[in-house]
């Protein structure tokens, strides 16, 4: 008898603990779901691109760089649904970003464009990394949003830099100026 009561007294004491266990596993999962819901409105509000026009002369010049072209139109769709659809645009925005690299229109392949190039591209490719996180920062994913936001106005600032510097006339005697700068039109010492 004293067994069968110990038995009782044992398996009601697990059935109690489980049950306890269970109501903390939902109470859990509950806050767990809150906080991602958080995340998300967080990450839906701060998740604005504000891509300014550049000028028309500059707009001419880069019409037929397509990977640029592709970037803005990508970049300009925001995802609504979920948080996983703000990681696939993120991963779809990081691909679009490194083929910036191809196709650069003559005017604009210089040093200065390509380094503005791979600060946008760390840019994304940390909004990418960060919004893949288990525990996403979602503070540190709308920084980064601004950030990209600046760069690309820093990039787009930098082609219009460029066109108008095209734009001023050489004077006179400046064009053999440059070319006696030129180290690669030297005289090789063996000729001398």
């Amino acid at each position: 008898m004293k067994l069968k009561s110990i038995y009782l007294v044992l398996f009601s004491i697990v059935l109690f603990s489980c049950k306890n266990d269970n109501q903390l596993l939902l109470l859990e999962q509950k806050k767990e779901a809150q906080k991602k819901e958080a995340i998300f409105d967080n990450i839906n509000r701060g998740w604005t691109f504000s891509i300014t026009p550049v000028e028309p002369t500059t707009q001419s010049k880069i019409n037929g760089w397509m990977e640029w072209r592709n970037f803005l139109t990508e970049i300009n769709q925001k995802p609504k649904s979920s948080i996983g659809a703000f990681q696939k645009k993120a991963s779809v925005l990081s691909k679009k970003v490194a083929d910036l690299n191809n196709g650069i229109p003559g005017e604009f392949n210089k040093p200065q464009i390509k380094a503005r190039i791979a600060v946008l591209n760390t840019k994304v490719r940390s909004l990418d990394l960060f919004i893949h996180l288990n525990q996403i920062p979602s503070s540190k994913v709308v920084k980064l949003i601004g950030e990209i936001n600046t760069e690309i106005d820093y990039f787009q600032l930098q082609m219009e830099q460029i066109v108008t510097k095209s734009k001023i006339p050489m004077e006179e005697g400046e064009s053999d100026i440059i070319k006696m700068k030129d180290t690669a039109r030297a005289i090789p010492d063996e000729l001398k």
